[in-house]
């Protein structure tokens, strides 16, 4: 069992409508880089930089530099909170 603290890193970490749809599809398409995740979501870059910022500290998002890019994936803790999302 995770501490209360880290139990509130991760919820906090996903507590905005936009972090949860990033979770949603980095994990239907995984190693996505953050120019497809704003075509996808209709966003603006700034605002979903700062999302996915806010989701690796949160620890449910792993970067991964490839040249120029960075790929996005779902950590093991982001994959288990996102199924448990799934359940409500």
């Amino acid at each position: 069992m995770k501490t209360t603290k880290q139990l509130e890193r991760y919820f906090k970490g996903a507590a905005n409508h936009r972090r949860i749809e990033i979770l949603i599809i980095v994990k239907k398409h995984n190693g996505l880089n953050l120019g497809d995740m704003v075509e996808m979501l209709n966003t603006n870059i700034k605002t979903t930089s700062e999302h996915t910022r806010r989701l690796v500290q949160a620890g449910l998002l792993n970067k991964k530099y490839q040249g120029l890019e960075v790929a996005h994936y779902l950590s093991p803790y982001g994959e288990k909170f996102l199924s448990f999302m799934k359940t409500f």
